[in-house]
């Protein structure tokens, strides 16, 4: 499975984004499906991560209330809304997949996912 993101760019601060993450070769359908980021400087991070069937989604702290992951399995798809945008968001954001759909505290550690995609930049300036 191949994971191609898109959706990054220039936003101001305040605005909303919608990043989006399609898999090429395979389906994703029974996997979860997560969102990080990596900003300069620091390590890459867990942002959300959906259940296999969307029916269970979970969110870092920081995003909480901003960000709405979705899934779209019929079209190999996910998203992630981005509302209300800080600049502490400002980060390179990687879509992953193939981990498993954990309940708890969910899919959250990068040692669960096996398939990654290449990122897209996301700049929060005004």
């Amino acid at each position: 499975v191949q994971l191609q993101a898109s959706g990054g760019g220039l936003v101001r601060p305040g605005a909303s984004l919608r990043l989006s993450c399609v898999a090429f070769g395979g389906t994703v359908d029974g996997y979860a499906t997560g969102w990080f980021r990596k900003a300069p400087g620091k390590e890459r991070e867990f942002v959300a991560a959906i259940s296999w069937n969307g029916g269970s989604t979970y969110y870092a702290d920081a995003v909480q209330g901003r960000f709405t992951i979705s899934r779209n399995n019929a079209m190999n798809t996910a998203h992630l809304q981005m509302n209300t945008v800080r600049p502490e968001d400002a980060a390179v954001y990687y879509c992953a997949t193939g981990a498993p759909s954990l309940g708890g505290l969910g899919p959250r550690g990068e040692a669960l996912y096996h398939f990654w995609g290449q990122g897209t930049l996301v700049t929060v300036s005004s």
